[in-house]
């Protein structure tokens, strides 16, 4: 399965932060991210899925490391990342998302629910974020 989302960066007051999302669906912390529809590409993939569950529209920035794992099916996924900037929007949930949180590297890093996306964070310490 091909999925694709992104790392959503800002400046905060104490320095960068990144937007986490709650899924009640998995009751997790991650980032936004989504599948990709037959022949849309990564890129367009992340910045709609970002869209979509955050309200916001995004620009994309450098392309952070992959992730694969199985999905609660059992089926092999691949997320492609990007590091994002907000270009417009305000931040509203839809469906799959019950709320969000801007937070410094070290708060995200307590708070994402996977190891796989903690080491996404540090990836993204490594990019020049």
């Amino acid at each position: 399965m091909r999925a694709a989302g992104g790392v959503v960066v800002r400046d905060g007051a104490r320095g960068p932060e990144v937007l986490l999302v709650h899924r009640p669906a998995y009751d997790d912390w991650t980032f936004p991210k989504g599948k990709a529809e037959p022949g849309e590409s990564d890129e367009a993939c992340a910045l709609r899925e970002v869209e979509e569950e955050t309200g916001l529209r995004c620009a994309l920035g450098a392309e952070l490391p992959s992730t694969e794992y199985a999905d609660a099916c059992g089926r092999p996924k691949r997320v492609r990342y990007w590091r994002m900037h907000v270009e417009s929007g305000r931040l509203v949930f839809a469906h799959e998302v019950d709320d969000a949180r801007w937070l410094p590297a070290a708060d995200a890093a307590r708070l994402l629910t996977y190891a796989r996306d903690v080491a996404l964070l540090a990836a993204l310490g490594s990019a020049g974020g």
